[in-house]
């Protein structure tokens, strides 16, 4: 029954047990129960004080780091100890589980060539990857807990960011120091929270503009001659012509129409190119044998009236596609002589550099063009003049062309051009794509 009693009351009734039953054996009996009970509560005592110590070793480890072992206790607080080390143990490991999880989604963010911010229910920063903070021109840990409208400041963003509703339309903020743009998406997640998205999209929108220019320039490119074209038809039936100007008028016709063969054909020819594989660099020809070609398509157009001079080096063979560096030496060749003025000087030289790289390099004397058009002129329709570009068959895509195949090829076309002083169209090709025909022959 004993143990239905508070442990503090047990000492008590034992006492006042043996007190009842010494009364009720009397002086010879009753005395030694007496002696009997307070030696149970002596041990009892005894038993009470080691197990309070026992208790308040368990406490002590309890109110600690908790990094060390259970003290070795006995009993009840002996197990107790073992089995709250356990269970504190089994939850650190789970919690070092869910922290590594953490860290490698974070690192995965990282990761992202994308921006990730998050912001909490006020729109202070959370979290942000490096991506977004350098888009932004943030701090990764400086500005977190900052609002963000105080670091980004873009009125499209900020009245985005006020709209709480989600919305999948991303806007377009400029990027740092107001170069480039980038573009934001917010997406709500969690109680208020929101993710924010980032994108850098200046090469995208510029890649979009351009197009949009190349529409809009075959547009006005082909316009022209079925304009022309348009007019003489109608002219010729509607109106009485003589041979003469039926004569006339078809040859204009004939002019109109060679020039949208030639737009078609180029545009044709940068579609291959840009749809096509690399040339391979096994396809091996010699470089004075297509020079030859050059040459004599050069001197055709002139007419003799410029200074022509070729060098095409010494038993040079080229890797690559024989028919693209072909058109592209070509090109370079018959826009120096229709732009050079008669008398003037043309020459056509290559050199191989110290790297074993060979440069095809297209000199003349003609008009020179303006140092700020010099970068833009490989753009497609891009003209320095307009007018003289029509009046000489160009269609506008030659420089192009010619960038397209000397990339493709592993190379580069330099422009320099003063103006008054004439310019200098170089292609320049790897090591890879350049050998001597006579060290080939000793090698094999």
């Amino acid at each position: 029954m004993f143990w239905l009693v508070p442990r503090a009351l047990v000492p008590m009734l034992l006492v006042g047990l043996g007190a009842l039953l010494g009364a009720w054996l009397g002086r010879v009996w009753g005395w030694p129960v007496v002696g009997s009970v307070l030696g149970g509560m002596a041990g009892s005592a005894a038993w009470t004080l080691v197990d309070t110590l026992r208790a308040g070793r368990l406490m002590q480890w309890l109110s600690s780091s908790l990094s060390t072992a259970s003290p070795a206790l006995v009993g009840l607080w002996g197990e107790a100890g073992l089995r709250m080390e356990r269970a504190l143990r089994s939850r650190e490991r789970e919690i070092q589980r869910e922290q590594e999880r953490l860290t490698q989604f974070l690192s995965a963010i990282e990761a992202s060539p994308n921006g990730v911010l998050l912001l909490d229910v006020n729109d202070q920063i959370l979290w942000t990857n490096r991506v977004a903070a350098d888009q932004l021109g943030l701090h990764p840990q400086r500005d977190l807990q900052q609002r963000v409208t105080n670091l980004v400041r873009a009125p499209a963003f900020v009245a985005a960011l006020h709209e709480r509703e989600a919305s999948m339309t991303p806007v377009q903020i400029p990027g740092l120091g107001g170069r480039g743009l980038i573009s934001v998406l917010l997406r709500p997640y969690g109680e208020g929270q929101r993710l924010m998205l980032t994108q850098d999209v200046t090469e995208r929108e510029r890649a979009d503009a351009m197009r949009r220019d190349f529409v809009a320039n075959v547009s006005h490119e082909i316009r022209t001659p079925l304009t022309v074209l348009a007019g003489f038809v109608e002219t010729m039936a509607g109106l009485p012509l003589s041979d003469e100007e039926r004569r006339r008028v078809l040859t204009l016709m004939g002019q109109q129409t060679q020039r949208m063969q030639a737009l078609v054909g180029d545009l044709l020819t940068l579609a291959r190119l840009e749809g096509s594989p690399k040339p391979a660099v096994e396809s091996w020809w010699r470089l004075d044998r297509v020079g030859r070609q050059v040459e004599s398509d050069a001197r055709a157009l002139s007419g003799g009236r410029h200074q022509l001079s070729f060098d095409w080096g010494v038993d040079l063979e080229v890797a690559g596609n024989e028919g693209e560096l072909l058109s592209a030496v070509a090109n370079l060749v018959n826009n120096a002589v229709r732009y050079t003025p008669e008398q003037g000087r043309v020459t056509v030289s290559t050199q191989q550099r110290e790297d074993g790289g060979l440069d095809i390099a297209v000199l003349d004397t003609g008009p020179g063009i303006a140092a700020e058009h010099v970068p833009r002129l490989t753009e497609r329709f891009y003209r320095v003049d307009s007018s003289r570009s029509r009046d000489t068959g160009g269609t506008g895509l030659g420089l192009s062309i010619v960038k397209h195949v000397a990339q493709r090829h592993g190379g580069e076309l330099r422009i320099s051009s003063e103006v008054g002083q004439g310019s200098n169209f170089t292609i320049s090709l790897p090591a890879i794509r350049v050998r001597q025909c006579e060290l080939q022959a000793q090698i094999h």
